[in-house]
């Protein structure tokens, strides 16, 4: 399996990249176009998917740019919707922009597996940081986009944000998860469930 992990995106937003078999999916779209192409051209990848952890514009800035460039199939979850369609809601308002952005190919929903040329992409739905928000198990690696952080959970202010949503997606779909799980969060570094469940303080 090839990993990659670009850590210089919008508000230093993280963007990753998992192939297998010369396929690849792009987990979130925050990085710059070109960067992100450079990587998959280094690994010789198809990109079958671009799949959003949530709609917010940190992770979504350059997804229509990244999807012509590499062909793939955007795949999200059906509640996060209305954060595409509205300013609001993704936040880019904020941040003088406007962003509405095109119908994804398809939605994905709790329990989903999707395949990567022999490699099993599991999506577990994590409402709270938006009510799309997902996660994706892949082997021991999960990409928690902002639902959990190291020492930290995502913020529920912005974007139809639910805080009793968020801690119930934690604690009853994350934290079941064997303790050596890798957590790769949509910014900042890296942990481990184990490592949560015993040092964040929004679980104790």
């Amino acid at each position: 399996m090839i990993f990659e992990c670009l850590n210089n995106g919008m508000l230093e937003s993280n963007c990753y990249l998992v192939g297998n078999n010369g396929e690849g999916v792009i987990i979130d779209a925050g990085v710059n176009t070109d960067d992100v192409i450079s990587v998959v051209t280094k690994h010789g990848l198809k990109i079958k998917y671009i799949i959003l952890t949530h709609v917010h514009i940190d992770h979504i800035y350059y997804l229509e740019s990244l999807k012509e460039k590499t062909g793939a199939q955007v795949l999200m979850h059906r509640d996060d919707y209305e954060n595409l369609k509205s300013p609001l809601y993704n936040c880019s308002f904020f941040f003088g922009e406007s962003l509405i952005l095109n119908d994804p190919d398809r939605y994905v929903s709790d329990g989903e597996t999707i395949d990567l040329a022999g490699l099993t992409l599991e999506i577990i739905h994590t409402p709270g940081h938006t009510p799309g928000g997902i996660c994706i198990k892949v082997e021991d690696k999960l990409f928690t986009g902002d639902t959990l952080f190291r020492l930290s959970i995502g913020r529920t202010d912005l974007g139809r944000g639910d805080m009793d949503d968020l801690l119930n997606s934690v604690r009853k779909k994350l934290m079941i998860l064997p303790d050596d799980t890798v957590v790769y969060p949509g910014h900042n570094d890296s942990s481990t469930i184990g490592f949560e469940k015993k040092n964040n303080m929004y679980l104790k």
